[in-house]
């Protein structure tokens, strides 16, 4: 089984660095890529907090995790791109 803690993702070379979370951790707002295939995943500003029902919960045999590439959950698709290349992310979108 894989392991639930955050794992970085680390591009030093050219300043980016993001964590990869479990899916039903997020509790903030942004734009993550889906890491087990890729996918954008945008999540807006009004995000479920701790204690708080999920409008969405996946569920697997693994911790389905999801990388954070920014802060803004409307990044316009070319730059989320840029940004998901820069870590060596899968890239489905």
């Amino acid at each position: 089984m894989a392991s639930t803690e955050p794992a970085v993702v680390d591009d030093a070379a050219r300043g980016v660095t993001a964590v990869s979370i479990p899916f039903d951790t997020i509790r903030e707002p942004g734009t993550y890529v889906c890491n087990w295939n890729g996918f954008l995943l945008r999540v807006p500003v009004g995000v479920p907090g701790p204690g708080q029902g999920r409008a969405l919960n996946l569920v697997g045999s693994e911790p389905l995790l999801v990388t954070k590439i920014s802060d803004d959950p409307q990044l316009p698709v070319v730059q989320a791109r840029a940004l998901a290349k820069a870590l060596s992310l899968k890239i489905s979108f």
